[in-house]
Order: C-alpha cells, then sequence, then structure tokens
C-alpha cells in the first residue's frame, strides 16, 4: 500500500514538473479555503428512490421545454416528460417510473424564490427503464447524432446548464483544434467532479473520445488542479487510451474553473471578452457533462440523475448520486441531517452559489453543491463602510477589471459608465467582494446594474420596434397616397383627351358599330328631305311674288337668287291679290313645316336620337342644314313684308 502510495505521488510530482513551464498564470485570483477534504473521505453513494419526485421545466439556459405528457399518464424511467422547444433548449426525462400525478407551479431553487411550473411524478418503485436503444457513434452520420443529441436533455452540468447539442455543432466559422477538460472544481466545498473522476475514470475518458470525434479535435488537455492528486492519477492512467490527449496539474486558486481562464492557464490563449472560444477554435467540456454523454451513446440513457455534494454544517458530508426532482431534505437527511445552528442553505460554493429560499426544493441539472450554512462556517457580513479606494478589488479581479469603478457607477445609476468600463465582462466570481476591507458587497452592485441594463436595453429594443413600426405605416400610407393622386391624374389626362377628339370618339364608335352607321344615314336622308321642304317653300314664295306658276321641285331655285322681297313696294291696286296670296303661303309654309316634323319624327324613330344630336353630323350634313336654316329665316322676312299693314 505504502509502495503505491509513494508511486502515485512521484507520478503526480513529475506530471507537475513537466506542465510547470506550460501554465501562463492569469491577472489576480484568491486562495479562500478550500473544505474539499470533509467530502471526499467516503465513496459516491446512490440515494433510495423518493415517495415523489419535482421537475422544473426550467432546468437549464434558453426556452423552456414543450410538455408531452398529462396528469394521470404513466410513464417508464427515462420516457421524455417534455421536448426542447427552440434552437436552445433541453427536454426533460422521467427519473424513474410511475405516474403523473400533477403539472403545476411550484417554488424551484433560484435567487428569486419564485414558483415555476413542474411536473410532479410518483414512483411506483419498479425503476422499469423504457426500451433503451445504444448509437454507434462511431459510424453514425454527424448530424444525426447530434439531433439524437438533442433529444438526451444533456446540458453543462458544471452549473451553466447550456445545452451540450450546441456546443457539439460544427456549422460554426471557426474549426475545434482543442478540446479542453475542465476538471479544475476550484471553488470552495465543491468535490463532486473530484469523486467522479476518482471512481470513474474510465468512463469520463470514453466520453471524451466521443467529444474529440464529434468536434474533430486534433488535441485534448485536461486541467485538474493540484489539491486532487487521486484525481489527477486516475485521469493519467486512463487517458493513456486517447491519441494526443494530456492531463494537465494547475495551480490551485480560485476561479482557474472559470472557462476563459483554464483556457488562459493552458494554452496562453486570451480569448476576446467580444468573442466566444470557439472563435478561437477552442471548446470546454466539465467531467460530469462527458461522463453523461458517454452513457447517453454507450446505453441510450438521458439526463435523469447527477451527482451532489452534500457538506457545510452536516453531520457526515459526502457525495450522493441522486434522481433529477429529488427533495432536498432526503439529501440533507442522507448526510446525517443539519446540525441545529443551520442557519440557511446554499447552491452552489460559496463564492457564486445563492441562498435557497426553502429547503423544501427539488434537485436541478444545476445543483452541484448544497452546504448546509451555520455561523461558524458563514459569519454574518459586516456593515458595509465607505469605499476607502485601496484597489485590493482591482489586484484581485481576474478579468483586469476596475471594480471600484464599477461599483461608483452602478451605485449612481450611471449604467452608460458602467458599460462602458466593460461591466458584462464581470463573472462575478465574488474575488473583490472576498479582498474588499470596507465589506462592500460589490458583486450585488453588478448584478443590479447588469439587471437594469439588461431591461434598458429591452426597453429600447421594444421601442426601437414600435418606431420602425410606425415609421412603416407612414410610409405606406405616403405611398397609397401618390399611387392614389397617380390614378386621378391618370384619369384626368385621359377624360380631357376625349373632349378634345368629340368627333374622332364618335365616328370610331359609330364606324365599328353597324347599328350606328344605319342610324347615321337614316339621319342624313331625313336631314335632306327637310331642306328639299324648306326649298320647295322658298320656291313658293318666289312664284307668288312674280306670279308664275309653283314650281314642282324645290331645286329649280338656285341657292342665292332669291329675289329681295324687302325692296318691293306694294301698291294700292294689288292689296287684295297680295292679301289671298299670303295666305296661301302661310298654307305652304305650313306644309312644310308638317313635312320637316315628319322626316325629324322618321330620323328620331330611327336612330333614337333627339335633334341635337345632329351636331354629331358629318360637316356635309352641317352645311345643308345651315343652307335651310338661312333659307326659312328670308321666307319669314318675305312674308312679313308681304303681310297688310
Amino acid at each position: 500500500m505504502n509502495t503505491i502510495i509513494q508511486f502515485a505521488s512521484k507520478l503526480i510530482k513529475n506530471l507537475a514538473t513537466n506542465t510547470a513551464n506550460d501554465i501562463h498564470k492569469f491577472h489576480g485570483g484568491v486562495h479562500p479555503d478550500g473544505h474539499k477534504y470533509e467530502s471526499t473521505t467516503r465513496p459516491i453513494a446512490q440515494l433510495p428512490i423518493p415517495q415523489t419526485l419535482t421537475l422544473p421545466l426550467r432546468q437549464h439556459v434558453g426556452y423552456i421545454p414543450k410538455l408531452k405528457v398529462k396528469v394521470g399518464d404513466y410513464v417508464l424511467k427515462g420516457e421524455m416528460l417534455a421536448e426542447a422547444e427552440g434552437t436552445v433548449s433541453a427536454a426533460i426525462h422521467a427519473p424513474t417510473s410511475g405516474t403523473i400525478t400533477a403539472i403545476e407551479e411550484a417554488v424551484i431553487p433560484h435567487p428569486s424564490g419564485l414558483p415555476d411550473m413542474c411536473v410532479t411524478l410518483t414512483p411506483d418503485g419498479k425503476d422499469q427503464w423504457k426500451p433503451l436503444t445504444p448509437i454507434d457513434w462511431k459510424n453514425t452520420a454527424h448530424s444525426e447524432l447530434i439531433s439524437s443529441l438533442r433529444t438526451s436533455g444533456i446540458v453543462g452540468l458544471g452549473g451553466a446548464t447550456f445545452p451540450t447539442h450546441i456546443k457539439l455543432r460544427k456549422d460554426r466559422s471557426s474549426a475545434i483544434h482543442t478540446l479542453i477538460i475542465n476538471a479544475a472544481e476550484c471553488e470552495p466545498y465543491i468535490t463532486c467532479d473530484d469523486m467522479l473522476m476518482r471512481e470513474r475514470a474510465e468512463e469520463i475518458i470514453q466520453g471524451i473520445a466521443i467529444a474529440q470525434h464529434l468536434l474533430g479535435a486534433a488535441k485534448v488537455v485536461i486541467g485538474i488542479e493540484d489539491n486532487k492528486p487521486e484525481a489527477t492519477q486516475a485521469m493519467a492512467g486512463a487517458s493513456q487510451s486517447l491519441t494526443n490527449a494530456v492531463v494537465t496539474t494547475v495551480p490551485t486558486l480560485y476561479p482557474s474553473g472559470d472557462a476563459r481562464r483554464l483556457i488562459h492557464l493552458l494554452l496562453g490563449v486570451e480569448v476576446p471578452h467580444h468573442k466566444r472560444s470557439t472563435e478561437v477554435g477552442i471548446q470546454v467540456f466539465n467531467v460530469a457533462t462527458v461522463l453523461a454523454i458517454y452513457r447517453y451513446f454507450a446505453f441510450g440513457e438521458p439526463s435523469v440523475s447527477r451527482i451532489v455534494t452534500v457538506t457545510g454544517n452536516v453531520t457526515t458530508p459526502q457525495n450522493f448520486e441522486v434522481l433529477l426532482g429529488t427533495p432536498i431534505p432526503l439529501l440533507m437527511a442522507a448526510a446525517g441531517g443539519a446540525k441545529p445552528d443551520t442557519t440557511h442553505f446554499v447552491m452552489g460554493g460559496p463564492m457564486m452559489g445563492f441562498d435557497l429560499p426553502t429547503l423544501n426544493v427539488p434537485v436541478t441539472k444545476a445543483a452541484n453543491c448544497i452546504i448546509a450554512a451555520s455561523p461558524a462556517l458563514f459569519a454574518p457580513p459586516p456593515p458595509a463602510q465607505p469605499c476607502i479606494r485601496c484597489t485590493r478589488c482591482a489586484d484581485a479581479c481576474p478579468v483586469n477589471l476596475q471594480p471600484q469603478e464599477l461599483y461608483w457607477f452602478a451605485k449612481s445609476d450611471n449604467f452608460e459608465k458602467a458599460r462602458d468600463y466593460n461591466l458584462f465582462d464581470c463573472i462575478e466570481c465574488g474575488c473583490c467582494t472576498y479582498v474588499c476591507p470596507s465589506n462592500i458587497p460589490l458583486v450585488q452592485y453588478y448584478r443590479y446594474a447588469k439587471s437594469e441594463i439588461i431591461a434598458l436595453d429591452k426597453a429600447q429594443e421594444a421601442a426601437d420596434l414600435a418606431r420602425e413600426r410606425n415609421d412603416f405605416r407612414l410610409a405606406r400610407i405616403e405611398r397609397e397616397k401618390l399611387e392614389r393622386a397617380q390614378k386621378h391624374a391618370e384619369r384626368a389626362a385621359s377624360a380631357k383627351n376625349n373632349e378634345a377628339k368629340p368627333e374622332l370618339a364618335e365616328t370610331e364608335k359609330t364606324t365599328s358599330n353597324p347599328d350606328a352607321v344605319e342610324a347615321k344615314k337614316a339621319a342624313i336622308a331625313a336631314a335632306v328631305e327637310r331642306a328639299k321642304a324648306l326649298k320647295l317653300a322658298a320656291a313658293n314664295i318666289d312664284a307668288a311674288k312674280t306670279g308664275t306658276d309653283l314650281p314642282v321641285q324645290a331645286e329649280s331655285t338656285p341657292d342665292n337668287t332669291l329675289p329681295n322681297i324687302a325692296e318691293a313696294k306694294p301698291d294700292a291696286t294689288t292689296s287684295a291679290t297680295n292679301e289671298a296670296q299670303a295666305k296661301a303661303d302661310k298654307q305652304a309654309l305650313i306644309a312644310a313645316a308638317i313635312e320637316r316634323a315628319k322626316a325629324q319624327k322618321l330620323a328620331a324613330a330611327q336612330t333614337g336620337a333627339t335633334p341635337k344630336n345632329t351636331e354629331n353630323l358629318s360637316a356635309k350634313v352641317k352645311a345643308e342644314i345651315d343652307e335651310i336654316e338661312a333659307i326659312r329665316t328670308k321666307a319669314q322676312q318675305m312674308i312679313k313684308s308681304k303681310a297688310p299693314d
């Protein structure tokens, strides 16, 4: 036994020596008390199936999954309860077999303490799996593997809970050349990854091989803090089966487990604040996440359980493998129960975790550690004092920010200035709060400023969208107005052209219609008859003056040969004769008028037009009508001149 321990110590020492020159230290960081030994003296224990399981739908980053079950349904272990909705989402599966007894809001482990939609499952005790199908990941298309992984419900189990299938896609602008396995586990009290590497290193390595295959990465680097010698030894031995894989120890320094800090430690690469690590060809996975990937492809098991560290003010701190949805009081009981002086419970680590609103909440995919807090372990913070501008926070900041400046801007609600000082680069690690001699809760100010900026950005985005819609509406109204004006102008121009050419339009209309042509011919014939009658009347008047016989045809009198009756002066001897002749002339004119009326009626019957329509006749017909009217006027003058005084 001593020989094995000496060999392990020598191996760890050699690994540390061989990789010491490859470590690139980052700025800042702190060394809080680890408190890791308390929960690593016992192996991982299996927690029994509880009486009820409460499964929140919100257990990951992204959209809430869509429910597929209803109250009263019986489900088997591993059966999907809610499917991924949208691109960034993850499915929820039944942790054991049983019946769905409720779908309602319940309090979930969240800093807000607000309830959210949950599915309550009552186990039947059989723990019966649905039919599982392993996946041959070496001989299956990449797209099919990613599509299948989307239904597995696997998310980042290091605490970020980002859907894993998205991180394994190849549709990126940059190819992944290096896969980094985050095994640093730098935050105090948390030991679930440490115990997982000690006991299941072979499965972790096989999961790494699958992730390397899906990403097409040529190199694998496993980063472990130097306070985990047993885990380092186990992973170094198991990684021999991987090609181009190396286990590297990093100094125990918080927050070396942050993805960007770990990339800098292992590769010396500084990822720009406005880019992701994938844009520089690097992808990072937690050890628990790659183990879940292996279990899914090797056995078809979706994400239904995880390892949780139960530590702090409990009787027997330990790591447990528990089903998702297990009530936290059962975890406390399995660890011997919380001691009487326990004041509250923390999910996560003491640096980045949060106080649970109540103990009666379920275990979720993000629950890597539950700490029972007491005044002896976590003393109440003293009252905050004014900032003394000591800049210790700036010295400890691993992101090279100016925490004191950000504090002043956040306190005075100068959010734009805080944004200019790269507030969103803050990883909320708590190093600044840890070293502040004035006990100022700096991280709380940063979280407040971030939430306010996000709210303002959303409001501005909504306002911009409303303005764009209004601008589009006004543009549409103006466009419709211009279109109406253009149509009115076209109709006015068309009407003007029709008024300028009425004869042409009428001629085209009549010539194109056979009935109109016949009507026009009838109107011309009627006009000719009227002209003949008027000429005949004029000839009779002329004959009465000269004493000759009445002519038979009106055409015998030339157009302009009528005598000037006005110049003739009747004498007394012929007055009786003239009176008789005047009566005869009147009768002749009446007869001519009757003939003219008959002709007009005949034309109106054939054409359906009134005499006013004669304005649209040809120029020849108009000339004849004008001539007839002139003859009639002369005839009337002659009659008046012959009438007795």
